[in-house]
This record gives C-alpha cells, sequence and structure tokens, in this order.
C-alpha cells in the first residue's frame, strides 16, 4: 500500500481533480453543483471525486438527499510540509 503522500499526489496529479478542490476550499458542495461548474456529467465528477475521497481530500456528507463534499484539510497539510523542506531551494532561483 502506498504512504498517504503519495496517494494524495497521485490524487492531484489530475487537472479536473485539482479545480474540483478549488471550489470546495471555499464551502460544502455537492456533486450536482460540482457537475454544474464544471460542464461534467454526474456520473464524470463522481467518477473524478472517487480518487481525491480515497486519499482523504474529500469527504462527502451523510444527509440523504444533499451529500455536500467538503474539503480536508490533514492531506494537504502534509504536502504543504514536504514541499517547505524545498523552500530554500525555489527561492535561491
Amino acid at each position: 500500500m502506498a504512504d498517504q503522500l503519495s496517494t494524495t499526489f497521485a490524487a492531484l496529479a489530475d487537472p479536473t481533480r485539482r479545480a474540483i478542490l478549488a471550489p470546495l476550499a471555499a464551502g460544502d458542495c455537492s456533486v450536482t453543483e460540482l457537475a454544474g461548474r464544471f460542464e461534467l456529467s454526474m456520473p464524470a465528477v463522481s467518477k473524478h471525486l472517487r480518487v481525491p475521497e480515497r486519499a482523504g481530500l474529500i469527504a462527502r456528507g451523510g444527509e440523504a438527499q444533499w451529500r455536500p463534499c467538503r474539503i480536508e484539510a490533514p492531506p494537504l497539510k502534509e504536502v504543504a510540509e514536504w514541499t517547505e523542506r524545498y523552500r530554500k531551494i525555489w527561492e535561491q532561483h
């Protein structure tokens, strides 16, 4: 099994999945709302959401009719901490 950081980077590797995180950073969204923002079908959005959900980047609410998606911070924090170790490199260039 891959480590959490590798799983997170794999989930973030796709530009559509990264774009889906942007509205979630502003607040919860339903799959229907996300599909409308990206002009994707509901099945396509659901497929894209499964990957970051498995990586722990998003969670879905338990409300029966409206299962909102929300962003989860811990995996993003781990990415930030990992990249911070290399800050000196990009600041020198």
